[in-house]
Parts: structure tokens; C-alpha cells; sequence
């Protein structure tokens, strides 16, 4: 069998609660102590905020696979997400001059593997003629909160690359994520018939009442 390429994890949590956070600081993963309002902070704590909403779309995409097995596959996918996205907090969490060798990271390949899946679940869809509106069906609107979250991730992350190193895969990473949440959320629409809800700038107040 070959090498796995990280490191397992090495945790024992045993305490929920430290009461070291009261003042406003918390720890990074080399073991300095930090604002809990930084940039740095913010970037991997927004990434954990993507990474509990995919959680929610990926128990109801199990959810609905019992009546469309082809879900079944996208649950499997957010879940491989779920991982990436810890290994990207991983990263984030660390410094430069911290990082092993072994640590969990993001790389080429998943961002290659988000690249082939929007290549291959697009194919199928009708093309656009107007923007897409969440809401066509449940999973379809946990999809788009899950992309519009991410897209927050990528511009906490370009504004910590202001004033911090990251791994440029870090950005590029989010930002094939972000369209492959988009791609995702229309091809369960089409798989499950459950429609798309379009833009359509005169359904507005002032549009129907001109």
C-alpha cells in the first residue's frame, strides 16, 4: 500500500472549554497567541462556516437520493469537499514557518478534480438566459448559501494574502469551489426536475407598476 501523503491527525480532546479565549485571543496551530478578530482568524473561521453549511446540504442531498439515487454521488462529493475544506483550515490556521511538510493542505489535484466535475455535471444543462435565483428546491437554495458563503471564504482569503502568506492554491481552491457549488446546484435541480428560478428584472415592485 502506498504512503498516505499528511500526517493523521495527533488530537486528544478531552475539554470542550479553556476559558483562554475570554480575553479575545485564541491560538494559532504553532501555538501563538492571536486576535480572534484577525484576518487570519477570519479566513479559516469563514471556511469552517462553509464547511457546516455543506454539511447541511450534504445530509439533505442523502436525504433526497432515496427518491433520485443519482444525489447519491453529489452527497459523496460534499462530503470529499467536507475534508478539503478542513485541510484548507488546517493550513490557514498555520503559519509559514510553521507548516510541516505532512500537514494537510489543498493542492493542484483538488482543484483539478473540482475543474473535471464542473466540466462533467455542466454538460447536461440547459444554457443560461438570465441568472439563477435560490430556491428552486431546498437543496438547490442550501447550494447557493453554501456558494455565496465561499465566495466570502476567497475574499477573506485575498485580503489576508494582503498582509500574510498563503498558499496560492488556498484562493484558487475556493474560487473553483465557489463555481462548482453553482454547477452543483443546477444539476440537482435537473436531476430531480425540481426547476430553476430565473431573474427576471420586471417581477419587481416597481417593474409590475411602472
Amino acid at each position: 500500500m502506498g504512503e498516505e501523503p499528511f500526517d493523521k491527525p495527533r488530537l486528544a480532546i478531552n475539554r470542550v472549554y479553556t476559558r483562554r479565549g475570554d480575553q479575545g485571543e485564541t491560538s494559532l496551530a504553532g501555538g501563538q497567541r492571536v486576535a480572534k478578530d484577525g484576518p487570519r482568524i477570519e479566513a479559516y473561521g469563514t471556511v469552517d462556516e462553509l464547511n457546516s453549511f455543506l454539511g447541511v446540504a450534504r445530509a439533505t442531498a442523502g436525504k433526497v437520493a432515496a427518491a433520485e439515487p443519482r444525489l447519491a454521488e453529489l452527497a459523496i462529493i460534499l462530503l470529499r469537499v467536507q475534508h478539503e475544506l478542513f485541510n484548507l483550515g488546517s493550513i490557514l490556521a498555520t503559519l509559514p514557518e510553521d507548516v510541516h511538510p505532512k500537514q494537510a493542505r489543498v493542492t493542484d489535484a483538488e482543484i483539478a478534480q473540482l475543474e473535471g466535475e464542473i466540466d462533467r455535471m455542466n454538460e447536461p444543462l440547459p444554457p443560461l438566459r438570465s441568472f439563477v435565483l435560490a430556491g428552486g428546491s431546498r437543496l438547490d437554495a442550501e447550494l447557493h448559501v453554501c456558494r455565496t458563503v465561499c465566495r466570502r471564504a476567497e475574499r477573506a482569503c485575498v485580503t489576508l494574502s494582503r498582509s500574510e502568506s498563503i498558499p496560492p492554491e488556498a484562493v484558487s481552491y475556493l474560487n473553483r469551489l465557489s463555481d462548482a457549488l453553482f454547477v452543483w446546484s443546477r444539476w440537482a435541480s435537473h436531476v430531480t426536475g425540481a426547476g430553476e428560478t430565473l431573474w427576471e428584472p420586471n417581477r419587481s415592485a416597481s417593474g409590475l407598476n411602472p
